[in-house]
């Protein structure tokens, strides 16, 4: 044998080497990834006087519009209310624009302004689902500023933000601060002296994001300057804090405009996940690319996305810096792109999809294409399996089939935690309060099960020399090797393995040369890798593994807590924490077998201790707090054919305890001596039609009311809340075997109206391609407030199939009355007797859960009719 393991360096003392890397590293990395500019707060530097974005005047916009105006739901009178407040600030704008160029005579400037309306339908399929979206009397609001001359309206930038919140949301984030982003973007352009765009933008306030899309549909269809749209930049918010994320770039050319940003937070990783439909979420990014066929840039701010869709998105819980990092991107953004220098009009021809690799390492952009990715990829796989030959390193096989076990070790480990937290210890989702939660539970099972369980153990026998160098050389081999191959079938991702190997082969390098130098080849596998290694090695890994893992962590911890009670969420995310992880720490399984055999069972009991420690801790931990809430969803439909009232609870979420609160809420609020029935989730639910098709992610309960005495639910409505289906121009073609009819959905004072009926249609006016079936569909509505009626012009086959009712079609309908949203409308009741029972719900869920739970209370009224 050869020397005495760890005789220059014991495990403490190496420990304590690498402590501070391991801690002082990724600390840094953090701080670097989510630091925020200091906020501009005057509109103008008070040194050179010159405008510039302010991050006051955006959380200042932000504050009127959801809380002053408030819920600015499409179809509301608060929507309305925001419509017109925001068309006078862009003709304040506009006014300003026209007093620049007074101030400056002969600058080229000019702003036009639309406040656009129509009506419309498109097909918008998500979740595996084929959804119709109808609205009536929709509106947008549209700022273009060119130099006047056609040459600069010609190829245009858009840049987008949505005025709407959606049902439960005062939206301060998402996304009144993007549309406060622009208003300062353009207005800072504008009062630059001196700026001139040779390429025009246009600025796109739509109004109906929330309702699937409504708005930028509109636009993209039926507006003048759309066709001139060359590119698009779409401002979005998920969440409240740290720098906002691009998620998803189509083309080289805008990937390439992005770099110059003062401050790039964004990943070729979040664009392939984000493309892949692994995020069951959408922008008004795929009505532009869709119908206008352009090629751009989405951002979002991503962090604390706990307030996603939340009451609790308000600006006092927006951090300070969050505004100023997107509207300083934002500007230097439109600053390039309607420049001299711009490559707009190079877009106007079509544009190819991105084939190029681009992260932030420390603040510093990395852009190149895939063809250098693959000549670099694959040259560090060869230079890798030359270096090994040159080192003579021995057992390399075993020491690959180590690194694989390694990996596959930590995932079981990771996994069997998670299936212990859930089905033994039924505490799903401990992990849900902080976003790095589920590294503190799930870190310690996969080292656990990957280093220094079975896995390593299987490799390390007394006597036997020791496998550290080798497993380090399969380390490299391995990344180097998944680098090559990820790449060589076009994943950018693969970005990652080859930073991961860079360390390993620099300090692989360094080592063999310093052995060549010295005379000490071929190496003593028994001899331990000099220490120095381990920082080279584990410095990019950690660096790249940290970033990765955070900004993964920070989207998909509330948003997969929040993915239904069906969706397996803990292996999820376990399985996450493990594979990114296994990125960050992947020196490990080397520095596992430094010290020996003993040395490793020695930390194998350490780390299940740990483990156990880390396990009773989130045993104790309650899921869910103030600032990290429970959804709950709460219907209160009436029924307007047979008068039932019923209030139906939901929660998309698989934490415990679930049961047992829909128990107390049918004591407290249901009939006397009725229990809750649990309802089956699927196409045919009515109940839950307004949230449809998002409403599979809910577990349902249905709680039955006390029956009002005063009368039947249709006759208790007022004239104007009368809720109607029916046809005119119907007649059957029974030679053809064809039915055509124009069903006539009459609903004042009702809101995001949802018709859904079982048949086969040839030809309607929302598709030109229904499909070929005898199937259920679903149309919903989003029109502007006051509007009350919609229509839907339809060939259906007849009669439909004998398994089917021949005695006519049946409609089933249902939607929101627009004063019965709470917390929405407490100030604009309707004094129904839902909006009571909502106020006392509101109050005793407060006080029941501690406010731990952020409850979605809709008045509904529903019916089904046989035309």
């Amino acid at each position: 044998m050869g020397a005495k393991r760890g005789a220059i360096w014991g495990p403490i003392p190496t420990f304590l080497v690498l402590a501070p890397i391991l801690v002082i590293l990724p600390l840094y990395t953090l701080h670097q990834q989510f630091s925020l500019p200091v906020p501009n707060v005057h509109p103008y530097d008070p040194e050179t006087n010159l405008p510039h974005p302010s991050e006051t005047t955006i959380l200042s916009y932000a504050r009127y519009l959801s809380e002053d105006i408030g819920y600015r739901t499409p179809g509301t009178r608060e929507h309305a209310i925001a419509d017109a407040w925001l068309f006078q600030k862009v003709q304040d704008i506009g006014q300003l624009c026209r007093r620049a160029v007074e101030k400056e005579p002969g600058r080229k400037l000019e702003c036009t302004l639309w406040r656009q309306e129509g009506s419309g339908s498109h097909r918008f399929d998500i979740m595996a689902t084929r959804l119709y979206k109808t609205y009536v009397n929709l509106s947008n609001i549209i700022l273009r500023i060119s130099d006047g001359t056609e040459r600069s309206k010609a190829d245009t930038v858009l840049v987008n933000a949505h005025l709407d919140s959606t049902l439960p949301s005062p939206g301060a984030a998402d996304d009144a601060l993007p549309v406060g982003v622009m208003l300062e973007c353009a207005r800072t352009l504008i009062e630059t002296p001196g700026w001139e765009p040779t390429h025009g933008i246009i600025f796109l306030f739509n109004n109906a994001e929330e309702s699937l899309q409504d708005g930028s549909h509109l636009y993209s269809t039926q507006h003048e300057t759309a066709s001139t749209v060359r590119a698009a930049v779409n401002l979005e918010a998920a969440g409240t804090t740290g720098p906002e994320i691009l998620f998803q770039a189509t083309s080289e050319q805008m990937i390439e405009a992005y770099s110059r940003v003062p401050r790039p937070y964004g990943t070729i990783f979040a664009n392939e996940i984000f493309s892949s439909g692994i995020i069951l979420s959408d922008t008004d990014f795929r009505q532009f690319e869709q119908y206008l066929n352009v090629t751009g840039l989405d951002m979002a701010i991503v962090g604390n996305s706990y307030m996603y869709h939340m009451r609790g998105d308000l600006v006092e819980n927006i951090q300070s810096g969050v505004a100023q990092h997107m509207a300083d991107n934002v500007l230097a953004l439109l600053h390039h792109l309607s420049s001299d220098t711009s490559p707009i009009s190079t877009l106007a021809d079509g544009y190819a999809r991105p084939r190029i690799v681009f992260f932030v390492i420390l603040g510093s952009f990395f852009i190149y294409s895939f063809t250098t990715a693959k000549i670099m990829y694959v040259a560090m796989f060869v230079a890798s399996l030359i270096l090994v030959r040159v080192a003579r390193v021995k057992k390399v096989w075993s020491a690959l089939g180590a690194v694989l076990a390694s990996l596959a070790g930590a995932i079981i480990g990771a996994n069997v935690v998670a299936a212990i937290m859930k089905y033994v210890l039924n505490k799903p989702l401990s992990w849900f309060k902080w976003e790095y939660y589920p590294v503190a539970l799930y870190g310690p099972a996969a080292i656990a099960g990957s280093c220094m369980l079975v896995t390593q153990l299987l490799f390390t026998k007394p006597g036997q020399s020791s496998m550290e160098r080798p497993i380090f050389a399969g380390l490299l081999l391995f990344q180097s090797s998944l680098a090559a191959l990820g790449q060589l079938i076009n994943i950018g991702s693969s970005a990652a393995p080859f930073i991961g190997s860079l360390g390993f082969f620099t300090a692989m390098c360094l080592d063999t040369a310093l052995a060549y130098m010295h005379h000490t080849l071929p190496f003593n596998n028994d001899r331990e890798l000099p220490l120095w290694a381990y920082p080279i090695a584990m410095f990019l890994p950690l660096c790249c593994g940290v970033q990765l893992l955070a900004a993964t962590l920070v989207v998909f911890v509330p948003l997969t807590g929040r993915m239904g009670g069906d969706a397996p969420a803990e292996f999820i995310i376990a399985s996450m924490v493990t594979v990114i992880g296994a990125l960050c720490i992947s020196f490990v399984p080397a520095l596992a077998h430094r010290f020996g055999p003993q040395i490793l069972r020695r930390t194998v009991i350490l780390t299940f201790l740990g483990l156990g420690v880390a396990m009773a801790f989130f045993y104790t931990q309650d899921t869910f707090d103030r600032m990290h809430q429970k959804r709950l969803f709460v219907v209160h439909k009436e029924d307007l054919v047979t008068g039932k009232q019923n209030l139906h609870i939901a929660a998309a979420d698989g934490a415990a305890g679930f049961d047992g609160l829909v128990h107390e809420i049918a004591t407290r609020f249901g009939a006397d001596g009725v229990p809750p029935q649990v309802a089956i989730m699927d196409d045919y639910n009515g109940d839950w039609d307004t949230l449809y098709p998002f409403s599979v992610f809910l577990s349902p309960y249905r709680i039955e009311l006390p029956v009002d005495p005063a009368a039947d639910a249709a006759a208790s409505l007022p004239p104007v809340h009368r809720f109607t289906v029916t046809a005119v121009n119907d007649r059957i073609d029974e030679q053809a075997g064809k039915r055509h009819l124009t069903l006539k959905i009459d609903h004042p004072g009702i809101i995001w109206t949802v018709i859904a009926f079982d048949a086969h249609v040839l030809q309607w006016t929302l598709d030109n391609t229904p499909p070929d079936e005898f199937v259920r569909h679903h149309i919903k509505e989003a029109s502007f407030y006051g509007i009350d009626a919609w229509n839907l012009s339809v060939t259906i086959k007849h009669p439909p199939p004998a398994s089917q009712d021949e005695t006519g079609l049946k409609v089933n309908f249902i939607g929101i009355l627009e004063r019965r949203m709470w917390p929405a409308k407490k100030d604009d009741s309707d004094g129904s007797s839902a909006m009571k029972l909502f106020e006392e719900f509101d109050q005793w869920i407060e006080e029941r859960t501690g406010g731990t739970v952020d409850s979605l209370l809709l008045g509904c009224v529903s019916g089904e009719t046989v035309i």
